[in-house]
Protein backbone atom coordinates (compact mmCIF):
# COMPACT_ATOMS: atom_id res chain seq x y z
CA UNK A 1 0.00 0.00 0.00
CA UNK A 2 1.27 3.46 -1.29
CA UNK A 3 0.28 5.82 1.73
CA UNK A 4 2.85 8.07 2.01
CA UNK A 5 6.54 9.52 0.17
CA UNK A 6 8.28 6.70 2.00
CA UNK A 7 6.31 3.94 0.45
CA UNK A 8 6.54 5.27 -2.54
CA UNK A 9 10.36 5.41 -2.46
CA UNK A 10 10.70 2.02 -0.90
CA UNK A 11 8.40 0.88 -4.03
CA UNK A 12 10.87 1.89 -6.66
CA UNK A 13 13.90 1.26 -4.46
CA UNK A 14 12.84 -2.53 -4.11
CA UNK A 15 11.75 -2.75 -8.09
CA UNK A 16 14.89 -0.88 -9.11
CA UNK A 17 17.23 -2.84 -7.89
CA UNK A 18 20.25 -3.02 -8.32
CA UNK A 19 20.69 0.65 -9.33
CA UNK A 20 22.88 1.77 -12.57
CA UNK A 21 21.42 3.16 -15.49
CA UNK A 22 23.26 3.61 -19.07
CA UNK A 23 20.69 5.96 -20.36
CA UNK A 24 17.88 7.87 -19.05
CA UNK A 25 14.46 6.52 -18.48
CA UNK A 26 11.14 6.96 -17.04
CA UNK A 27 9.12 4.30 -15.40
CA UNK A 28 5.48 4.82 -14.04
CA UNK A 29 3.17 2.66 -12.02
CA UNK A 30 -1.01 3.25 -12.18
CA UNK A 31 -1.89 3.15 -8.26
CA UNK A 32 -5.91 2.28 -7.26
CA UNK A 33 -7.63 4.58 -4.95
CA UNK A 34 -7.06 2.68 -1.94
CA UNK A 35 -3.05 2.77 -2.32
CA UNK A 36 -1.91 -0.71 -4.13
CA UNK A 37 -0.11 -0.10 -7.37
CA UNK A 38 -1.02 -1.96 -9.93
CA UNK A 39 1.53 -5.13 -10.91
CA UNK A 40 2.25 -3.57 -14.45
CA UNK A 41 5.04 -0.88 -14.55
CA UNK A 42 6.06 0.54 -17.54
CA UNK A 43 9.03 2.05 -18.89
CA UNK A 44 9.75 4.87 -21.54
CA UNK A 45 13.08 4.90 -22.48
CA UNK A 46 15.96 6.69 -23.66
CA UNK A 47 14.59 10.16 -22.53
CA UNK A 48 16.19 13.13 -24.00
CA UNK A 49 18.04 15.55 -21.24
CA UNK A 50 14.92 18.03 -21.54
CA UNK A 51 11.67 17.80 -22.10
CA UNK A 52 9.75 20.51 -23.32
CA UNK A 53 6.47 21.63 -22.43
CA UNK A 54 4.40 19.67 -25.34
CA UNK A 55 6.02 16.24 -24.24
CA UNK A 56 5.13 16.61 -20.98
CA UNK A 57 1.44 17.63 -21.71
CA UNK A 58 1.05 14.65 -23.94
CA UNK A 59 2.62 12.49 -21.19
CA UNK A 60 0.38 13.93 -19.00
CA UNK A 61 -2.80 12.95 -21.33
CA UNK A 62 -1.45 9.08 -21.53
CA UNK A 63 -1.87 9.15 -17.92
CA UNK A 64 -5.39 11.22 -17.27
CA UNK A 65 -6.64 8.32 -20.00
CA UNK A 66 -4.86 5.37 -18.78
CA UNK A 67 -6.31 6.30 -15.23
CA UNK A 68 -9.87 7.21 -16.80
CA UNK A 69 -9.92 4.01 -18.30
CA UNK A 70 -8.15 0.98 -15.94
CA UNK A 71 -7.93 3.30 -12.70
CA UNK A 72 -10.85 5.75 -12.09
CA UNK A 73 -9.59 7.62 -9.14
CA UNK A 74 -6.41 6.68 -8.88
CA UNK A 75 -2.89 7.76 -9.27
CA UNK A 76 0.39 7.81 -11.10
CA UNK A 77 3.81 7.13 -9.59
CA UNK A 78 6.98 8.86 -11.77
CA UNK A 79 10.33 7.38 -11.41
CA UNK A 80 12.84 9.28 -13.72
CA UNK A 81 16.22 7.34 -13.60
CA UNK A 82 19.43 8.67 -14.94
CA UNK A 83 23.06 7.52 -15.05
CA UNK A 84 25.70 8.77 -12.99
CA UNK A 85 25.91 9.39 -9.08
CA UNK A 86 25.27 12.39 -6.59
CA UNK A 87 21.40 14.34 -5.90
CA UNK A 88 18.99 15.26 -8.18
CA UNK A 89 20.66 18.40 -10.66
CA UNK A 90 19.03 21.13 -12.21
CA UNK A 91 18.17 19.11 -15.18
CA UNK A 92 16.44 16.47 -13.03
CA UNK A 93 14.78 19.28 -11.08
CA UNK A 94 13.49 20.67 -14.48
CA UNK A 95 11.70 17.53 -15.51
CA UNK A 96 10.17 17.19 -12.56
CA UNK A 97 8.99 20.36 -12.47
CA UNK A 98 7.70 20.27 -15.59
CA UNK A 99 5.83 16.76 -15.16
CA UNK A 100 4.26 18.25 -12.17
CA UNK A 101 2.88 21.10 -13.80
CA UNK A 102 1.64 19.59 -16.89
CA UNK A 103 -0.51 16.66 -14.54
CA UNK A 104 -1.32 19.67 -12.43
CA UNK A 105 -3.05 21.37 -15.95
CA UNK A 106 -4.65 17.84 -16.72
CA UNK A 107 -5.83 16.85 -13.81
CA UNK A 108 -3.67 13.92 -13.02
CA UNK A 109 -3.01 12.86 -9.31
CA UNK A 110 0.37 12.06 -8.51
CA UNK A 111 2.27 10.69 -5.69
CA UNK A 112 5.86 12.53 -4.95
CA UNK A 113 8.31 11.99 -8.11
CA UNK A 114 11.21 9.85 -7.09
CA UNK A 115 14.78 9.99 -8.93
CA UNK A 116 17.04 7.40 -9.31
CA UNK A 117 20.53 7.73 -10.01
CA UNK A 118 23.51 5.09 -10.01
CA UNK A 119 24.03 5.73 -6.06
CA UNK A 120 20.76 5.87 -4.77
CA UNK A 121 16.81 6.89 -5.17
CA UNK A 122 15.66 10.84 -4.26
CA UNK A 123 12.44 11.78 -3.72
CA UNK A 124 11.49 15.14 -5.50
CA UNK A 125 8.64 16.88 -3.94
CA UNK A 126 6.32 19.39 -6.10
CA UNK A 127 7.53 22.11 -3.70
CA UNK A 128 11.18 21.68 -4.60
CA UNK A 129 11.20 21.41 -8.36
CA UNK A 130 8.14 23.55 -9.59
CA UNK A 131 8.82 27.09 -10.75
CA UNK A 132 6.35 29.16 -8.78
CA UNK A 133 7.03 31.99 -11.72
CA UNK A 134 5.98 29.53 -14.14
CA UNK A 135 2.62 29.11 -12.09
Amino acid sequence: MLVSQADVEQMWRTLMQPLGWRRRALWFSLVAPDGRPLPQVCEVADLPDEIDGEGHAAAATLWRDLLADLVPGGRIALLFVRPGGGGPSAADRAIAGGAYAACRAAGVPLEVIHLATDDDVWPLPADDVVDRRAS
